[in-house]
């Protein structure tokens, strides 16, 4: 692809990531991890580059045609990097991701307008779900990237931030029940387990799903318990077990992503209740997840 200059102020040009800008990129995006974060490898990076993701997985098996871009100062610094495809079902171009120097906007600004500029006059998303240079991150950190989410809004993008990123260290003892309550059984999709929580007579009062650890961190995808048989302490005690599970399975640390985007006269999707749950349990928010859309 021929160089072509994307921050004119900035002086910078954007072009093809090539082999040669693996170390870059990978430092790039260990500037941005999270905690609870596993750290990018050159095999996730292949993997991204590929378009291929072990969570989300369906999502990018409908784009066409990743491409990923450097953009880089005029001694051939790398500066930043951004992937962008076209998803051929609806006509959406999307921003898969993207990773600059969060102390300088003009990086970011200069990788939104690129790829805004490759992928045409068309409704384009940013951020709609996980890579596989996270572990199951589907949205921007807008409180650990500031720049991106600025650059993004600047260009017309508008966001939304459904997502809370939960986290909770295993490093102390953790309370137990005298015997398990749920059932566990292996999971394939996510890779992990799955708790069945059942009355005697079978009926499921509630489940849970837990990823198993990479390096170190495992993850709560998902927990519920039936309407009926909410305030007796039922949660608690399936999210005791997942966490009791997870540490046996070699986990120091579990983070967890509660949608919290409740509209209004929807009391089955309100995770009050839910987010004091975690909050008594050791979970603390370390920041919100935004996805982005703009329309030409």
């Amino acid at each position: 692809m021929a160089i072509t200059t994307v921050g004119a102020a900035a002086q910078l040009s954007a072009r093809a990531y090539g082999a040669g800008d693996q170390e870059a990129v990978l430092a790039l995006v260990e500037a941005d991890r999270l905690p609870g974060q596993p750290e990018a490898t050159p095999a996730t990076l292949a993997e991204a580059l590929a378009g291929r993701s072990p969570v989300d997985g369906g999502w990018w098996a409908e784009l066409d045609n990743v491409r990923t871009d450097v953009v880089h100062d005029p001694s051939g610094r790398v500066r930043g990097v951004v992937s962008y495809a076209k998803r051929p079902g609806d006509g959406a171009g999307l921003i898969l991701w993207l990773h600059s120097e969060e102390e300088d906007q003009a990086v970011a600004e200069a990788l939104v307008g690129h790829a805004l500029g490759q992928l045409g006059p068309r409704t384009v998303h940013a951020f709609e779900f996980a890579c596989a240079l996270s572990l199951g991150l589907e949205g921007l950190p807008v409180r650990n990237r500031p720049a991106t989410r600025r650059a993004l809004e600047a260009a017309g993008f508008t966001g939304r931030g459904p997502w809370r990123y939960i986290h909770r260290p295993l490093d102390g003892p953790l309370p137990t029940d005298a015997y398990p309550v749920a059932r566990v059984r292996e999971s394939y999709d996510p890779p992990g387990w799955q708790l069945h929580l059942r009355k005697s007579d079978g009926t499921l009062v509630g489940e849970a799903t837990i990823g198993r650890p990479v390096d170190g961190t495992g993850v709560l995808w998902w927990i519920s318990t039936n309407p009926a048989h909410r305030g007796r302490g039922l949660g608690r005690r399936l999210l005791r077990q997942g966490l009791t599970h997870l540490a046996a399975e070699g986990a120091r640390e579990v983070i967890a992503y509660v949608d919290d985007d409740a509209p209004p006269g929807a009391p089955e999707h309100d995770r009050t209740a839910a987010n004091r749950l975690y909050e008594s349990m050791g979970f603390t928010e370390l920041d919100r997840l935004w996805s982005f859309t703009r329309r030409p």
